[in-house]
């Protein structure tokens, strides 16, 4: 067999034979193919990084815990994805509800700024709330109610300030503005409860059990919390409290129900909140109380004086009148 010669001066591949140029243009057909399969590869990759980054860098992360609010659950998150800004995560913490609540989220669709999360065993609004926050990636965390007392657009007013840098935490108060709250009794139990949670925290609030309360992110998933049940409020009150963090208020509005829709507040829970202000109480308690118990007294005094002159005046008018012929 005789050896293959080139001539040197040749171009390259011009004098080899068709089994040799079809085995360099495979080759140069290999080289191409990999360094695109590697060009893709790439952009591939990036785009996944850019998924990634556009879900979790959320502005604004709304959690809604539940329990048997399968007739409002859909009014709330409807509203939700009308007023929220883009950019707006929702958590949906189902505390294990059983009026047909978990099986209408199990329905619903995957969205990646939808996070439904379902537990077995219930374990109170505060553990509900608890474990959103846990699983929230926006750079303000706020709370809303499933049962539609409140309107998922006044939360943008409670958010409002932490955008502008003004706070890092807000609350909504229901005092603030105009309530349908008819109940004396339930007005007198939260002004009680807010007083007392001012003069063990010393905060200056009208509202301390409002749901709306809107947090900078990074400082509410710093705060190790511990109750289970409505003591979420005055514990997470009194914490913020002894790190010295402001609360301002702004109002909001409220529909008040009866323990007939749904209301599941009770009397033992205002009792146990009491318990919670005593054990998140700051420095200065004594001091603050003395004064808030001098305050009490006081506006007692004018309010009954104010309710003696008016029924004074009521009957000096009726004195006053011309009695007919």
């Amino acid at each position: 067999m005789h050896g293959l010669t080139a001539d040197p001066s040749a171009e390259p591949g011009q004098d080899l034979p068709g089994d040799a140029k079809q085995a360099c243009g495979a080759e140069a057909c290999d080289g191409v193919r990999q360094r695109v399969e590697r060009s893709l590869e790439t952009l591939e990759s990036a785009c996944r990084e850019l998924d990634r980054e556009t879900m979790t860098a959320f502005r604004l992360t709304v959690i809604v815990p539940v329990f048997n609010e399968r007739r409002t659950l859909p009014q709330v998150l409807d509203r939700i994805d009308q007023v929220m800004p883009s950019g707006t995560e929702t958590i949906v913490v189902d505390d294990a509800s059983t009026d047909g609540t978990a099986q209408w989220l199990d329905q619903l669709p995957s969205r990646p700024d939808r996070v439904i999360i379902r537990r077995g065993r219930n374990h109170g609004k505060g553990s509900a709330v608890r474990l959103g926050i846990r699983h929230s990636r926006g750079e303000i965390v706020a709370i809303q109610d499933a049962d539609m007392e409140y309107d998922p657009e006044d939360l943008l007013d409670v958010i409002t300030p932490i955008q502008r840098n003004q706070a890092n935490v807000v609350y909504g108060s229901r005092y603030l503005a105009e309530s349908d709250d008819t109940s004396r009794l339930h007005r007198f139990g939260n002004w009680l409860l807010t007083a007392t949670s001012n003069c063990m925290t010393g905060q200056r609030l009208t509202d301390m059990e409002t749901c709306h309360k809107a947090f900078a992110g990074d400082l509410i998933r710093s705060i190790p919390l511990r109750e289970c049940r409505f003591g979420f409020e005055p514990e997470i009150t009194g914490k913020l409290a002894s790190r010295q963090e402001a609360i301002i208020e702004v109002p909001t509005g409220y529909r008040s129900r009866d323990y007939s829709e749904g209301k599941k507040i009770t009397w033992q829970d205002g009792l146990a909140a009491f318990v919670c202000m005593w054990r998140y109480r700051t420095g200065g308690w004594p001091r603050r109380a003395a004064a808030g118990a001098v305050r009490v007294v006081f506006r007692s005094c004018r309010w009954g004086r104010d309710r003696i002159r008016g029924r004074s005046v009521d009957a000096e008018q009726g004195t006053d009148e011309p009695t007919s012929q």
